[in-house]
């Protein structure tokens, strides 16, 4: 199954609100990529693994369920997020672009390829299933950019 959805960050016309910088929604998606725990309380523990220049592996300790990740960086642009399969589930991938269609104007598009067959997408239990995963991925995502936000505002990101 591929999803993809994207975000609006700054609102040009909104004269209230603070806008983000590029850099500052940058470290906090780079935040979020390896410290996750920060953002899902369920997370028991994040390892950095065999790191390099634009990448790194983590292992994600959810408890009963340990995910791996090679995660790939493209400085201020994109992370690229590929999880390995295991016996508790396939391959799968999200990648989060930051996008600015012009000068202030920031955007994140978060696009997940999962192991969820499309085919199964007309099947009813299966269709309810899809769309109960993309839901929760959507508010996962809005949750972390409320949380960027939080961290923006607290002067933790720069």
């Amino acid at each position: 199954m591929r999803y993809e959805h994207i975000i609006q960050i700054n609102d040009l016309n909104d004269t209230v609100a603070v806008p983000m910088t590029l850099e500052a929604l940058w470290q906090g998606l780079l935040h979020r990529a390896r410290q996750p725990q920060d953002f899902l309380e369920h997370i028991e523990g994040v390892t950095v693994h065999n790191e390099g220049d634009g990448y790194f592996e983590r292992e994600v300790d959810f408890g009963t369920l340990r995910v791996v990740d090679h995660v790939t960086l493209i400085p201020r642009k994109r992370i690229h997020f590929a999880t390995q399969a295991s016996e508790h589930h396939g391959a799968s991938s999200l990648t989060v672009t930051i996008e600015e269609p012009e000068s202030g104007s920031l955007f994140v598009r978060f696009a997940y390829d999962t192991a969820l067959p499309e085919q199964a997408m007309s099947d009813r239990e299966d269709g309810y299933y899809a769309e109960y995963v993309k839901s929760a991925y959507r508010e996962a995502d809005i949750d972390a950019i409320r949380r960027i936000r939080e961290l923006f505002q607290q002067g933790q990101l720069h």
